[in-house]
């Protein structure tokens, strides 16, 4: 595991220094910076802030004769690091060194402070001379806000017939940022980088759309499938970017759709389907680091079994590496389903599902988190909160699709998931509610509405609307409020499936319980919906499910605009819907908006979805005609 700082749960925020240290950009100047550290030795460290032991994880000391290692901080002293003792700075004076090296951003200050504590005739070196160029800083005082460090990755694939497109939007407009750009570094699977370039975006909400073919053809590349980094550059409000990924290709039955990556590398993730007997799950994994990926370092398990195999070969700094599941774990197979062990070297990654009948879909898998411990205070929500946390999915209409629910264990803690599903309509009215029971660990138990629906008598025909998956303790059991679920959709007609996987929140009560529910600006709680819904090109139509889920009695029925712009973010036409609490809208924009309207709206249109009301989930997809379609779940800001 990389011994690196990447988000804190307790702060909900994300670490900078090792995004500043592991840039792109950053790092053939670090490389330079250890050839002239190893010339101009001994070098002693200072090390005030722990900078030191990040930039040790991804490039290392080694070659280099170290002097001492000093820090600031009386509670650092006497810690081990690079094999020998650190020393209080004031020691320093006594360090045969003839460099000392800063291991910090930002020095000039602090070498201010320690000036009189170098040894004489040694020269001083910082971390400021890692800089990204001043034209990437929002905050050219501060280099570690993290709004410096507005950065992702995706995955970008242009290869027999196979193509990717980001579709973001310029929501830091709408926070006050000016200026806004985004710079682009692609790299192939070995790592080597393929192209760089910046992208300006308009002051209002613009939207950017980068496709695999264009980028392609507008530098001369070869095929492709490796990983597109994202830089956000004058941003403002979020240090996050987000963006729904859009795989399609030049037959019409490929296509699928996903979301951003979670720009954190976590230790472990969860939520990977095994495969059914007829199909192949491909895990990629792109190397966040320019840092090699160890042998034996990436493994798979099944969920409940501490049983690891690992991958017995290293992945290359910025590499891209598909991993046949099936290769790793012949005997897995759906419903069970897999922990990936991280070890921090990653971004969220995807999985690509093959069918026998030559569909595939592609989706994400989540974050497992080892720092939650089941939280007692949870059972006994139900007093204020009612429902309490609620993971909400679509049902499709089963009379042509399969809607499929499988609850995933993402936390390293949960060894037992208390549920329950509850079933309702369209129109909000309760179908059913059938207890799971108290759900261990290793069980991978799957949920398909239909059979449920009959199982209990309950007639098919004409059924859409949504299900809920909730804690039920009337089994026993604990919770931690990391409920989280994977759900499948089959088209029974076509053969192409979409699948999608989420958490659950607390939904629509003035209650407020630690930060739920959450809100997209300021505290808790989060009443009200903005949710993006970018548009399909060409003739692809675009769908979405709106879902208005309530832990307890809200409004009876949402006030929801459906707010049309074009790409530069300009508003075309508004549209109200109403949706009854508890219920749910499929729409498409074909149904909503004539004709004309969406001709004037153009490719790459999108649609903001403003509900100031209550707070709405979203799922969102692509539609080629009945051949094949997408479904993911949306983002908001």
């Amino acid at each position: 595991m990389l011994n690196i700082k990447t988000f804190s749960n307790a702060t909900g925020g994300g670490n900078s220094v090792f995004k500043a240290l592991s840039h792109p950009l950053t790092a053939s100047k670090a490389r330079e910076l250890i050839e002239r550290l190893k010339a101009a030795g001994p070098v002693a460290i200072y090390d005030p802030t722990e900078q030191a032991s990040d930039f040790n994880e991804l490039y290392g000391f080694a070659g280099i004769d170290i002097a001492g290692v000093y820090v600031q901080n009386h509670a650092h002293i006497g810690r081990k690091f690079l094999g020998v003792e650190t020393q209080p700075v004031n020691a320093m004076p006594q360090a045969k060194a003839k460099t000392i090296l800063v291991a910090a951003f930002d020095a000039p200050r602090i070498v201010d402070l320690i000036r009189h504590l170098v040894p004489d005739g040694a020269q001083i070196i910082t971390f400021d001379e890692l800089r990204l160029p001043e034209e990437f800083l929002t905050d050219k005082r501060n280099y570690l806000n993290t709004l410096n460090f507005a950065t992702n990755f995706a995955f970008f694939r242009e290869i027999d017939g196979h193509h990717t497109r980001i579709v973001t939007a310029n929501y830091w407009s709408g926070y006050g940022a000016k200026n806004v750009a985004l710079w682009f570094c692609l790299f192939d699977d070995t790592g080597h980088v393929l192209a760089q370039w910046r992208e300006e975006m308009g002051a209002t909400a613009h939207i950017i759309a980068i496709d695999s073919a264009e980028i392609r053809k507008k530098h001369n590349l070869d095929p492709f499938a490796g990983s597109l980094f994202i830089h956000a550059i004058n941003v403002a409000g979020h240090d996050i970017v987000k963006y729904a990924l859009d795989t399609y290709g030049d037959d019409k039955t490929v296509l699928s759709c996903t979301h951003d990556a979670n720009a954190w590398p976590a230790d472990h993730y969860a939520g990977l389907p095994a495969p059914k007997k007829d199909e192949k799950v491909i895990l990629w994994i792109e190397n966040s680091y320019p840092c090699p990926i160890p042998a034996n370092t990436v493994g798979l398990n099944l969920m409940g079994s501490d049983n690891i195999v690992y991958l017995k070969e290293p992945i290359a700094p910025f590499a891209t590496r598909a991993i046949n599941v099936s290769s790793m774990m012949p005997d897995a197979v759906w419903p069970q389903q897999l922990e990936v062990q991280a070890g921090r070297h990653f971004v969220r990654p995807r999985y690509e599902v093959h069918n026998a009948n030559g569909h595939q879909r592609i989706a994400h898998i989540n974050v497992e988190r080892s720092d939650l411990k089941p939280d007692p205070a949870i059972p006994g929500l139900a007093n204020l909160m009612g429902k309490g946390y609620i993971l909400p999915a679509p049902i499709l209409p089963l009379d042509r699709y399969n809607s499929i629910a499988l609850p995933t264990p993402m936390a390293t803690t949960q060894d037992n998931l208390p549920l329950a599903i509850i079933i309702y309509d369209a129109d909000g009215t309760e179908i059913l509610r059938q207890t799971l029971g108290k759900i261990a660990r290793s069980s991978s138990n799957d949920l398909d509405v239909a059979a449920i629906l009959k199982q209990h008598g309950k007639a098919l025909s004409g059924i859409f609307g949504h299900m809920e998956l909730v804690y039920d303790f009337s089994d026993g059991g604990d919770a931690d409020g990391w409920l989280h679920g994977l759900f499948r959709y089959e088209d029974r007609n076509s053969g192409h499936s979409a699948e999608t996987s989420f958490g659950a929140h607390i939904f629509n009560t003035v209650m407020v319980y630690k930060n739920e529910p959450q809100s997209y600006t300021g505290k808790a709680p989060g009443l009200s919906t903005r949710l993006f819904l970018r548009m399909g090109t060409g003739t692809q139509d675009t769908l979405c499910h709106l879902i208005y889920p309530a832990s307890t009695p809200w409004h009876a029925k949402s006030k929801t605009d459906l707010i049309l712009f074009d790409r530069n973010g300009t508003e075309l036409t508004k549209k109200r819907v109403e949706i009854p609490c508890s219920g749910s809208l499929l729409w498409r924009t074909s149904e909503i908006f004539t004709a004309e309207e969406r001709a004037m709206a153009g490719d790459h249109a999108y649609v903001l979805i403003r509900d100031t009301t209550c707070r709405l989930f979203g799922y969102h997809g692509l539609e080629n005609g009945d051949q094949a379609f997408s479904l993911d779940h949306m983002f908001g800001f």
